[in-house]
C-alpha cells in the first residue's frame, strides 16, 4: 500500500498541578477553545474538550506522525503558557506532570463525546479521583496510587 493511513481516537484526562481547583468558570470555555486549537495545529483534530475546575477531558484523533506523549506535552505546555500569559492567575498555572489516555473505538466516539460533554453534572456525584481510578480499572492498567495524585 503506497499510503499510510490511521484513525486513532484518544480520550485524554489531565489535571491541574496538585488538583488545584483553579480553572475558573470565567475563562474555562476560552481554555477549552485554546486546547482544541492547539490540538488542531499539531494535526490532531479535537472532537470535544470539557472539564471542571481541576481537570479536563479531551477526545481527539492522534495524527499518525506524532506520539501520544509529544502531542499531550505540546497541548499541555502551550495551554499553560496561554493561561499564564493571557489570564495571569495569582499563582503560576501548571498542569500535572502526567496524564491518562485511553483508546476509543470508532463505534464509541459519540458515547465518549457525550460523557465528556456532561462533566459538570458527572462531577456533582463522582470525584476526579474516583473517576480516574474507575477508568484505570476498566482499561486494566496497573498503577501505584502514590504517584497518581502529585
Amino acid at each position: 500500500m503506497p499510503q499510510s493511513l490511521a484513525s486513532i481516537y484518544l480520550h485524554a484526562i489531565f489535571s491541574t498541578k496538585n488538583r488545584q481547583p483553579i480553572i475558573s468558570i470565567d475563562w474555562q470555555e476560552e481554555l477549552f477553545n485554546v486546547l482544541s486549537s492547539i490540538s488542531k495545529k499539531i494535526d490532531c483534530p479535537c472532537n470535544i474538550v470539557n472539564g471542571v475546575s481541576d481537570h479536563v477531558h479531551m477526545l481527539f484523533q492522534l495524527n499518525r506522525t506524532i506520539t501520544v506523549s509529544a502531542a499531550l506535552n505540546k497541548i499541555k505546555s502551550t495551554s499553560s503558557a496561554w493561561v499564564n500569559d493571557q489570564i495571569k492567575p495569582s499563582s503560576t498555572f501548571h498542569w500535572q506532570a502526567g496524564y491518562a489516555v485511553f483508546s476509543v473505538s470508532q463505534s464509541n466516539v459519540n458515547a465518549v463525546a457525550r460523557y465528556i460533554m456532561n462533566q459538570a453534572q458527572h462531577h456533582q456525584k463522582v470525584s476526579f479521583q474516583d473517576e480516574l481510578i474507575a477508568f484505570l480499572k476498566k482499561y486494566k492498567l496497573d498503577y501505584d496510587e502514590r504517584y497518581l495524585w502529585e
